[in-house]
């Protein structure tokens, strides 16, 4: 039989019921997202509040910083057990004694002190921490409620706290002694000069602006931008700057290329052409990694810029390419899984028969350094629910770190959903060539133009 829900029932103690020495308490444990929904909540962006490094050095910030965090669970208390609903909070006087660190857990205490006139009652305030060590004391003084109240307890709405950080974590990856020197082709939109500069500041990239120096200083100046770090290269048109970063890439007069105001395709073929271009052995193509704040790791997406239909030989590139980065990301064993809308081996769909081809060519050290898994769904590469269910003894699925999509056109609606409805940083790179390739979108922000300059800056160093 199944049993009925039953609501907790919150219900206050008016003034009349209170005595002095009636008391309630409320333990909780301080968490990162405490901490940073509080910061969310009351704008204070205070580093005592949300840097580790600064509250260690500096223990009487992080008193006061974890503190106000004990304060609110004081005024929970009061708002829900003593006296509970009705309970108007008048004052306080809190001294915060000892710091609050992350992992403590502190046991609110309160205590009916006196109760005085017009409904009027002081109460004693104590918070603890887990070694019985005061960390709060203090008295508030609050209006008791004078109309009994209970009611069902609201049920507290689920939040989930963004947290973009593993991007923090590749651009730590990279060695800043020595930025890359990097051709910028045309840079005459803001986006790409604001890429530039935020590379040049952070240590990642030495910039070649190559184009109109004189649109190009125009732009940054109206947008107050300092170019001071950059090297100049005059250039009439897009195409010829293209031309003139790929000839300085030959001469290994620079590391990498960045794309400004000129197509992806009209780069490309520049980058591409057989007589003086930066072909290699391999296939070029491009990756995209997602910060997901939903996913437990970084994710890669391959190809959603180069390769339009790619043949089965192009894929092997293709999956080869993402698993060396995924290697210089620190992903030690990178789980590839080969996108198909078939579950299982179907002859119908050339997404699934080249699936099961390239398992082979990774059965056969094809493919090598990862684990390849296909044909597969999108939904059992991520979710390990579904892969329990579809593909028990896959290594790979639930778990994926890099999904090879079966064309550009299905990996670019991906990639973009990902960035429009997960709410997931994208950063992007072309591999392939004697030098990487830096793609520029105008809805890039700070953190994704970054981890694209890192990204170029670990693959040079490869």
């Amino acid at each position: 039989m199944n049993q009925e829900y039953t609501p907790a029932m919150l219900e206050n103690r008016t003034y009349d019921e209170l005595a002095v020495g009636d008391s309630a308490t409320l333990t909780r444990t301080l968490t990162k997202d405490d901490i940073d929904a509080f910061a969310i909540l009351s704008g204070d962006v205070n580093p005592a509040h949300l840097d580790d490094a600064y509250a260690k050095e500096t223990p009487f910030q992080k008193v006061i910083a974890h503190g106000m965090w004990g304060g609110t669970l004081i005024s929970t208390v009061l708002g829900t057990q003593l006296p509970g609903p009705g309970t108007i909070y008048m004052g306080q006087n809190m001294r915060f004694v000892r710091p609050v660190s992350l992992g403590d857990t502190v046991a609110v205490t309160l205590t009916v002190k006196e109760k005085k006139d017009k409904n009027v009652v002081v109460l004693d305030c104590v918070c603890t921490n887990q070694n019985g060590k005061n960390v709060i004391v203090g008295e508030a003084e609050i209006m008791a409620p004078t109309t009994k109240v209970r009611r069902p307890q609201a049920t507290l709405p689920k939040m989930r706290l963004q947290r973009l950080e593993r991007f923090e974590k590749l651009i730590a990856l990279v060695d800043k002694s020595s930025a890359l020197r990097c051709a910028v082709v045309y840079p005459e939109e803001l986006h790409t000069l604001k890429a530039v500069v935020e590379a040049a500041q952070a240590g990642l990239l030495r910039p070649v602006l190559i184009g109109d120096s004189a649109r190009i200083a125009d732009t940054a100046r109206a947008a107050g931008l300092d170019l001071g770090a950059c090297d100049w290269h005059e250039a009439g048109s897009a195409l010829e700057a293209a031309t003139v970063a790929v000839d300085m890439a030959r001469a290994k007069e620079v590391a990498a290329i960045m794309q400004g105001s000129i197509p992806v395709h009209t780069l490309l073929h520049v980058v591409l052409r057989h007589a003086g271009g930066l072909r290699t052995t391999r296939r070029v193509s491009h990756a995209y990694v997602a910060d997901v704040p939903s996913y437990a790791q970084p994710l890669i997406i391959t190809d959603a810029e180069v390769n339009v239909s790619p043949s089965l030989e192009d894929k092997r590139d293709i999956v080869q390419n993402a698993i060396d980065l995924a290697h210089l990301l620190d992903i030690e064993q990178p789980r590839v899984a080969i996108l198909s809308a078939a579950e299982a081996f179907n002859s119908n769909l050339d997404s699934s028969t080249d699936a099961a081809v390239l398992c082979k060519m990774h059965e056969r050290n094809d493919i090598t350094g990862g684990e390849v898994d296909g044909p597969m769904t999108f939904d059992a590469a991520i979710k390990p629910e579904v892969a329990s269910r579809k593909y028990p003894q896959s290594t790979v699925a639930g778990q994926a770190n890099v999904l090879m999509v079966p064309n550009l056109e299905a990996a670019n609606m991906l990639v973009k959903q990902l960035a429009h409805f997960a709410h997931a940083d994208i950063a992007g790179i072309v591999m392939g060539a004697r030098v990487p390739v830096i793609l520029s979108n105008p809805i890039d922000n700070v953190r994704t133009r970054l981890a694209s300059a890192a990204m170029a800056h670990l693959l040079f160093h490869r």
